[in-house]
């Protein structure tokens, strides 16, 4: 089957992009302004996160900043990685023993997909992004395209 033209690919990474990057962002927003931090810790302790004063910072400014990264498309690599561990992190230490479905039990399989989403659009944001207009570079399918 014919690839489609390196705009349109470009164009649903930039949307998938756009979406996932709003997800985290709400859910780092969420910890700071609807719960709070304090309760975000009380919170990660009563589900038995490791050092949960540390873990609640961490998982409130890597979802904040890593989603309005890949908002942007800046330090793709990076956001990508960073929020991978975050909801790796989440996955083994709460929603494991959940199962994998993730309505009424919990399970991980809300946070696998993320994660993977986080990696794959780090590694692979599309033309569309701050990254490629700061090198001032374009990505070789787009080159190869046109």
């Amino acid at each position: 089957m014919p690839q489609p033209p390196a705009q349109v690919r470009d164009l649903v990474l930039l949307l998938a992009r756009v979406v996932v990057g709003i997800v985290f962002l709400a859910h780092g927003l969420q910890k700071f302004l609807q719960w709070g931090i304090g309760s975000t810790v009380e919170s990660f302790d009563q589900m038995g996160v490791p050092v949960p004063g540390l873990s609640a910072w961490f998982a409130a400014l890597v979802e904040t900043l890593g989603g309005a990264a890949l908002l942007l498309g800046l330090a793709l690599p990076v956001a990508g990685v960073l929020l991978t561990l975050d909801m790796l992190g989440a996955l083994f230490i709460v929603h494991l023993e959940q199962g994998f479905f993730l309505a009424g039990e919990g399970g991980y399989e809300y946070v696998l997909v993320l994660a993977a989403a986080a990696l794959a659009l780090g590694f692979n944001g599309g033309t569309y992004s701050l990254d490629r207009l700061l090198s001032g570079s374009r990505s070789e399918s787009t080159n190869a395209d046109t």
